[in-house]
């Protein structure tokens, strides 16, 4: 059984996603620890909810970036973790960190990459007045949402959509391929082929 840790800095939904679909038996792992850089993320409390260890690692408490990705990794390692999952984290992590979860650290992007990386990824696509957007699930590297693609759902813009109403129904499929993104992980099914990241049948 694989362990995970999850970095989360807000409401936790995808992180609910991943509770739910451990408590169903859904994936061969366990959330071993749940880590917040803000003190009162609303993610806190769905992990103390489901029993989940919490830890709170924030940049007053590390203002240099690699000091808190130190910090952060230490808590990993204490916890013997396998897997990290980004759900909702919203710091740019360092080389040191990728580094040391190369290939098992797991980001979801609510945008089909590489269009629209970075922030308020819906908004930007209603901006730029594409007619699919969608999510995506990736390994992390250094460069911002450009790690190896795992999944990606298309997800249909609509002529009066606004940003919200976009990343309304484009969070439920983001729910839907981080848990299956888990699940291969944790399955071994996750081969690496260059950048090219195949699915073992």
């Amino acid at each position: 059984m694989k362990r995970i840790g999850v970095l989360i800095s807000g409401r936790g939904t995808n992180l609910q996603a991943l509770i739910d679909a451990q408590q169903r038996n859904e994936f061969d792992g366990e959330i071993a620890v749940v880590i917040s850089n803000k003190s009162k993320a609303k993610g806190l409390q769905r992990a103390e909810s489901a029993g989940i260890k919490t830890e709170i690692v924030t940049k007053i408490d590390y203002p240099d970036r690699k000091d808190h990705d130190r910090a952060v990794i230490g808590i990993l390692k204490e916890n013997e973790v396998d897997l990290v999952v980004l759900a909702g984290y919203m710091r740019i992590l360092t080389p040191l960190f990728c580094d040391e979860f190369r290939h098992r650290m797991i980001n979801v992007h609510p945008s089909l990459l590489p269009a629209f990386k970075g922030v308020k990824a819906q908004w930007q696509a209603v901006e730029y007045g594409v007619k699919v957007s969608g999510c995506t699930t990736h390994f992390v590297e250094p460069d911002m949402d450009a790690g190896p693609i795992i999944l990606q759902t298309p997800v249909e813009v609509r002529q009066n959509d606004t940003g919200e109403s976009l990343a309304d129904r484009i969070l439920p499929e983001e729910h839907r391929i981080l848990v299956k993104s888990v699940k291969l992980f944790c399955e071994g099914r996750l081969l690496m082929d260059g950048r090219r990241v195949r699915i073992k049948e």
